[in-house]
């Protein structure tokens, strides 16, 4: 009983550190892959959460910015525009 108590107490913080290491090295590792295959043709610019199922994006594809809603169901086109240049004020307001 007490080698049993003893593995218990070393391997489980042992465990536990290795569990931890492993979620920092992913949030680390996180956005490094996919990168250097060029240049991507859709790129989300801003997005807004509504509700735990749904959020809105905004995504610039090919020069125009189109409105999406995004949920479990799928992606649904909203609104389309042409794109803005940088200097312009965000979309969506994100301050309330």
């Amino acid at each position: 009983m007490f080698w049993y108590i003893l593995k218990l107490l070393i391997l489980l913080p042992l465990i536990g550190g290795l569990a931890w290491a492993s979620l920092k090295f992913a949030k680390r590792m996180e956005g490094k892959f996919g990168q250097g295959q060029g240049t991507r043709s859709v790129k989300i610019i801003e997005t807004q959460m509504l509700s735990p199922t749904l959020r809105l994006a905004v995504l610039e594809f090919h020069g125009r910015e189109i409105l999406v809603s995004a949920s479990k169901n799928g992606l649904v086109a909203l609104a389309e525009a042409p794109a803005r240049s940088a200097s312009h004020e965000p979309l969506i307001d994100t301050t309330a």
